[in-house]
């Protein structure tokens, strides 16, 4: 009876520690992009949520140089050549589009990165006001998609930015 009771609080002792490696605080996704619109994009997304904060690193080859910008958009569905079948910008607040932290913005408003002279171009961006898989309709990214622009996000013209063609595409999934 003692090594049968020995035996079950081994093993709640290891599922216990393997929980609480595993239920830690932070979460993580990684996700490709598809090129769209006729490009040669590639890219690879990742999202970390710790401490309160979700952390987007996206790293992409294949752009034309210049500045582009990226938008989480309301659907995760890439499967329009165009990247159209994301839909519009994510904004379940309901806000004018615009520059993240100046004034109006849709929580998708990520802003702008620059694509060297080969192409390849990288944006770092944290946020409290995003979350993976909380279900808050107002913070949860997960079932949302990212897309990458041809152009510049003005900050001005609605609803979008007047960013041009959608040339890269990844749907927030698990």
């Amino acid at each position: 009876m003692k090594k049968i009771i020995l035996s079950f609080v081994l093993m709640a002792v290891a599922f216990l520690g393997c929980k609480s490696l595993y239920s830690s605080n932070d979460k993580k996704l990684t996700l490709n992009f598809e090129a769209k619109s006729g490009s040669n994009v590639a890219g690879i997304a990742t999202f970390v949520e710790k401490d309160g904060k979700v952390t987007l690193e996206a790293n992409f080859t294949g752009l034309t140089p210049g500045v582009h910008a990226i938008h989480i958009h309301e659907k995760s569905d890439c499967s329009s050549p165009d990247g159209k079948s994301t839909g519009g910008h994510w904004n379940p607040t309901f806000k004018n589009h615009g520059k993240w932290g100046v004034g109006e913005y849709h929580k998708g408003d990520i802003g702008n990165f620059t694509a060297d002279k080969n192409g390849n171009g990288s944006i770092k961006f944290t946020t409290d006001e995003w979350n993976i898989g909380s279900g808050d309709a107002t913070k949860d990214i997960l079932n949302h998609g990212i897309i990458v622009h041809q152009g510049t996000d003005d900050f001005k013209t609605q609803p979008t930015g007047d960013a041009g063609g959608r040339v890269a595409c990844t749907g927030i999934i698990r």
